[in-house]
């Protein structure tokens, strides 16, 4: 079935097909080459590495060690479980659901990472089955991934809490950083524009995106107060 039509899970036409719970080696190896991507992105930008700088490499080289492991489980967090949120909802609905790498969207962000911030769209979980006019079930089936992300956002500020208070280690500030990654994924992706999952949210109950999205904003920011000004989950 092809996806390209419907990128980032658009509105098909398709009449509903029942299918259970499954994946296919086109989807594994897809979002396996985006999540590789996207964590060399995010070692790029977390390392300061970029064309502004000249590739001032002195942080990633003395951090590369948990700049590696932060970024792939930042990647693998606001990103993979992000859009297998997407694939469960829709299939426990009865909808195709499968996720396809866009190599412009990746190209894209391997450019954005070098240039100092990053613009992550490198693919989307594609569902096919669900009529236009049925915005509950796109409503339901797009919320799942931002709130992933803020569930992600929660455990590692807590971690972040933890380590703060009970441990001389700086684990603190990279559970603070996988928190910040998490928080920022899930508010922007519930921006009621374009694909983005906040569209099909706020089509299906403007009251529920209006809930979620200043809760979310509202966490989000806090996280990047707490990681960018402060540089600990207490504000200290």
């Amino acid at each position: 079935m092809s996806w390209s039509r419907s990128y980032a899970y658009g509105w098909p036409d398709e009449q509903t097909l029942e299918h259970q719970p499954s994946t296919s080696s086109t989807e594994i190896l897809q979002i396996l080459v985006a999540y590789l991507v996207l964590t060399f992105d995010m070692v790029v930008l977390f390392g300061g590495v970029n064309l502004a700088d000249g590739f001032d490499t002195s942080f990633l080289k003395q951090y590369l060690v948990p700049l590696v492991s932060v970024s792939a489980a930042a990647a693998l967090t606001g990103f993979v479980a992000h859009e297998m949120a997407h694939k469960v909802a829709a299939q426990r609905r009865g909808f195709w659901a499968e996720f396809r790498a866009s190599p412009v969207g990746l190209i894209v962000s391997v450019i954005t990472a070098l240039l100092g911030f990053l613009w992550a769209a490198p693919g989307a979980t594609v569902v096919n089955g669900v009529p236009e006019r049925d915005r509950e079930d796109w409503g339901h089936i797009a919320l799942a991934g931002p709130m992933t992300n803020v569930a992600f956002a929660a455990v590692f500020y807590v971690g972040s809490v933890g380590a703060w208070l009970f441990s001389s280690s700086d684990a603190y500030y990279w559970l603070l950083m996988l928190a910040f990654v998490n928080g920022w994924f899930g508010v922007f992706n519930m921006i009621p524009i374009g694909p983005l999952d906040g569209r099909k949210v706020f089509s299906w109950s403007a009251a529920i995106w209006i809930l979620v999205f200043v809760a979310v904003a509202a966490f989000a920011a806090a996280l990047a107060i707490a990681f960018y000004y402060y540089g600990d989950p207490l504000f200290v």
